[in-house]
């Protein structure tokens, strides 16, 4: 598992810890070369604070003071030593006045000779000393960033976690969510960088609820529609038994076939409607050929069309048009529409089924010049289990939600609206793609 703490963390401490040596490195490069020039200070000053000595006279080698880190010698004008304060040590000759940085066996030295009155000063310190106590004087300079480092680390750990505490939040409400409690998450205190999740979460929650809710009450709905035929049922199973004439009998066999057949269709329906909700598995989209779709509808129905002396036709329309959709499902889109048509179409009626494309968009149509729909109640016919007063009771009700479903799978938009002539136009009209 990633955590974005551990994450945090690490990259700013190491980023915290690259820094500081950064500046550690630099602080203790500058102090050196501080050091280094306040030693080259002393050395000017005290080559400075000597020429005004007489020396003449002396030209021994004097003994100096073992302790003392400087080394002091003095030429007279032909080049004589007249003062040497370190007379067993090693002193290079002095090659330029000024500073500059001699070799010998010893080591290096740091000299900064200058002329007064003939005589030549020479000032001279071993580089191992001066090393010696710049490296210490610039480690001191680094006990800060010593110090500074874990508490740096404790500020980074401290911080990091104040402010990811709003997401262990987030996480106990949303783990606090159940089927029955879906709200919101309040957006209130929530850092801005986490309010596009808030906001995803909130939208999944709606529409989760919506969800649930509509699987819901098309349980609920459908246990209540499936109780009435399967009632039916039973009574008429009891007719049989109860019978006492084979005329009587076959009364109530017959009865019991047709409410099977409206079982069965009952069931196919709601099976049809399962598939074409949101989420349900669908086949890999494919060109399909609405011409051909609405030729097979109208043949399919010719039968029943007939038997209600119903004139059902195929409207002049293109050779060929085709949508990217789902085959099967739009076939039961259209089965719907042309079996609703012929079913509350009166006797001698007729129902023309077509299909085109405005340039921009396929459409199909099924028209009828039936009673149509009161314009109040075309949006209430695409609830489920919705009839209208009158409405034949042999029907589901399912039949205008399930085409609505399915026009939604497809990104298309189903309308009713009043055919020409009187009747009842129905369009479903596919969005273009891409």
């Amino acid at each position: 598992m990633t955590s974005i703490r551990k994450k945090l963390l690490l990259t700013l401490i190491g980023a915290m810890s690259l820094v500081l040596l950064i500046g550690a490195w630099a602080t203790y490069g500058a102090a050196r070369e501080e050091a280094n020039s306040i030693f080259d200070y002393h050395l000017e000053q005290i080559a400075l604070a000597v020429r005004d000595q007489d020396f003449n006279g002396r030209t021994g080698a004097l003994a100096g003071d073992e302790r003392l880190e400087f080394v002091l010698r003095i030429w007279d004008r032909n080049g004589l030593s007249i003062y040497y304060s370190r007379p067993h040590g090693e002193l290079p000759d002095v090659a330029r006045l000024g500073f500059s940085t001699e070799r010998t066996a010893s080591g290096a030295w740091r000299i900064y000779a200058v002329q007064h009155r003939g005589q030549t000063i020479a000032v001279a310190q071993p580089m191992s000393v001066r090393a010696r106590i710049a490296a210490a004087s610039a480690l001191r300079t680094l006990t800060p960033f010593v110090v500074l480092l874990p508490l740096a680390a404790l500020l980074i750990w401290f911080v990091v976690g104040r402010e990811l505490r709003p997401l262990t939040g987030l996480a106990d409400s949303v783990a606090r969510r159940t089927p029955d409690a879906l709200d919101p998450i309040a957006e209130r205190g929530v850092p801005d960088e986490a309010l596009p999740l808030v906001r995803a979460l909130n939208d999944l929650l709606t529409r989760l609820h919506t969800a649930l809710k509509t699987q819901r009450d098309f349980i609920a709905d459908a246990a209540h529609e499936l109780r009435t035929p399967l009632t039916a049922l039973q009574l008429q199973a009891q007719l049989i038994e109860r019978a006492n004439d084979t005329d009587s009998r076959q009364a109530a066999i017959d009865d019991l076939r047709a409410g099977l057949e409206r079982a069965t269709h009952l069931v196919a329906q709601l099976l049809t409607l399962a598939r074409a909700e949101p989420g349900a598995a669908l086949p890999t989209p494919d060109a399909v050929d609405l011409v051909r779709l609405c030729r097979q509808s109208v043949i399919d129905h010719a039968a029943l069309a007939d038997a209600r002396r119903i004139d059902l036709g195929l409207a002049d329309g293109p050779a060929d048009l085709a949508v990217t959709g789902h085959a099967d499902a739009l076939r039961t889109l259209l089965d719907n529409l042309v079996a609703n048509a012929v079913r509350y179409t009166p006797p001698g009626g007729r129902v023309d089924v077509r299909c085109g494309s405005d340039g921009t968009n396929a459409w199909l149509e099924v028209t009828d010049n039936g009673p149509g729909i009161p314009e109040a109640e075309r949006e209430r016919v695409f609830d489920r289990f919705y009839r209208r007063a009158g409405q034949s009771a042999s029907g589901s009700g399912l039949g205008l939600a399930i085409v609505q479903a399915i026009a939604r799978q497809h990104d298309a938009q189903v309308t009713l609206d009043d055919a020409p002539g009187g009747g009842l136009r129905a369009r479903v009209v596919f969005a273009k793609r891409g």
